[in-house]
């Protein structure tokens, strides 16, 4: 005999709801109900079940052993119902739901105007973005926390499928008045005596300085290690060191002449944006709709912004770090 033949969705989403969240009221916050009504469904739910799912105290909830075991099933179906009703809105012409997408920090500045866009052309598709370095993105992507990812390559220790869809150029910054912005063409062996401000281990930005470095024979140097890209902008700007950065995120320091690209040869450094999903689990909709838009329009938008900023800079005077710009542009 199945105990739980008769329970409902209702009952499922109220005992995940607070199986997450580990509150009876913030699951009800959450599902715009009473505390009083989340109780009953959980109460109905223990009854069909014939034992305890939660464990109640001062501090809260706690699943007990049974809650755990239908915490894992239960979050299953609640996920392949919403999947559900977002296929059949698709089949109907509609593209709804919600679009869960994980990207790595530096695309925080290259997705709103994107997404945004998107869900202009979609306004019945609510979007939860999470932002992280490479190593939390790999994660959320592993866990499906996130239908996609958006990072600089696919990660070798997940089976995705992968497509880039935009050109990612990095460089090489300082401030104008850095001593090195009135050299020759430097090399790396020069960057390195500079007090090098870097993202932290497990950034995609790390990871490709680290290979730029190990291309050229040197050993990197660290000047300073630092969790974001705004401290090292911050940094950088106050004459505290040089730094790599994806332009995408000094756009407005390069436009305003608070940060300059350093005389190096062959820069900036064009990588690739990639967006994936799992290989082994169905895209929703709403995912496969902006994976699609992200391969139509991406490279569109990069070549837009990066021809603002040459024309910015230009306007400001800045003709060194116009022509690696404009070479930045001609390769987008």
């Amino acid at each position: 005999m199945n105990p739980l033949r008769n329970a409902t969705f209702r009952q499922l989403a109220a005992f995940h709801a607070v199986a997450r969240l580990g509150s009876v009221s913030k699951a009800a916050e959450e599902m715009h109900l009473t505390q009083p009504a989340v109780s009953i469904q959980l109460g109905i739910l223990e009854d069909a079940a014939g034992t305890p799912l939660l464990k109640r105290s001062a501090r809260g909830v706690k699943l007990t052993e049974a809650g755990e075991l239908l915490a894992t099933y239960a979050a299953r179906i609640l996920e392949m119902w919403r999947e559900a009703g977002e296929a059949m809105a698709a089949h109907c012409g509609d593209i709804a739901g919600l679009l869960r997408v994980g990207a790595v920090t530096t695309a925080e500045y290259l997705l709103p105007p994107l997404l945004l866009e998107f869900v202009r052309e979609h306004p019945q598709v609510k979007v939860k973005l999470q932002v992280g370095n490479r190593a939390e993105t790999v994660a959320r992507l592993a866990g499906q926390e996130i239908d996609l990812a958006i990072m600089g390559r696919p990660p070798a220790e997940l089976k995705t499928v992968s497509a880039a869809f935009a050109k990612h150029p990095m460089a090489f910054v300082a401030a104008p008045t850095h001593p090195l912005m009135s050299s020759g063409r430097l090399g790396l062996q020069a960057l390195n005596a500079a007090n090098l401000l870097v993202r932290e281990r497990g950034s995609g930005t790390r990871t490709t300085l680290e290979q730029i470095f190990k291309d050229e024979g040197l050993a990197l140097e660290v000047g300073a290690e630092m969790s974001s890209n705004e401290a090292i902008k911050q940094m950088c700007a106050a004459g505290f060191g040089v730094a790599f950065l994806s332009l995408h995120a000094c756009v407005l320091e390069l436009e305003t002449g608070r940060l300059a690209l350093l005389p190096m040869a062959d820069h900036p450094i064009e990588r690739d944006w990639h967006v994936m999903h799992l290989s082994s689990r169905p895209v929703p909709a709403a995912a496969a709709a902006f994976e699609q838009f992200l391969r139509v329009h991406g490279q569109a938008w990069i070549h837009w912004r990066l021809e603002h900023m040459r024309r910015t800079t230009e306007a400001n005077g800045q003709p060194a770090a116009v022509q690696r710009v404009k070479k930045a542009r001609s390769a987008a």
